[in-house]
């Protein structure tokens, strides 16, 4: 598969799955009493730096990859592996804190689709293989 379909691919499973899943999280919080549109912007916010920070590890381990394999570079690939997360993990905290600070989220409601993040790519990779669509 070419890189770059494989990382849009990436991409739209995250992004379908937080879209299907983003409706009951707002449910749960609507029958737990709890619902206003911080939540929405919350479940919306998360939602978004989800997909872009799962976005951003793909391409980087995409690139990394083709260094390694083009340059015999494995250690080089392997530092911008290590440097991207670093990258992603600094970038995600600081994107949360101005989150948190502006009190315009539901901070649950914020962090929620980051944690959703594992299981949709597990849901996705049960279907592909299922499905004989191994990428």
């Amino acid at each position: 598969m070419d890189n770059r379909k494989y990382v849009i691919s990436q991409a739209l499973t995250i992004l379908i799955g937080e879209l299907v899943l983003s409706v009951p999280v707002i449910g749960i919080f609507a029958l737990l009493g709890h619902f206003d549109w911080s939540v929405v912007l919350g479940v919306s916010v998360g939602a978004l730096i989800a997909i872009v920070n799962h976005f951003i590890m793909v391409l980087g381990i995409v690139v990394a990859t083709e260094k390694a394999a083009t340059s015999q570079d494995i250690k080089g690939g392997q530092m911008l592996v290590q440097l991207s997360y670093l990258g992603r993990l600094i970038g995600l905290f600081l994107v949360l804190v101005l989150c948190a600070k502006s009190n315009a989220f539901n901070l649950i409601a914020l962090v929620i689709p980051l944690i959703l993040t594992r299981p949709i790519l597990t849901i996705a990779e049960h279907f592909n293989k299922k499905g004989g669509n191994e990428a």
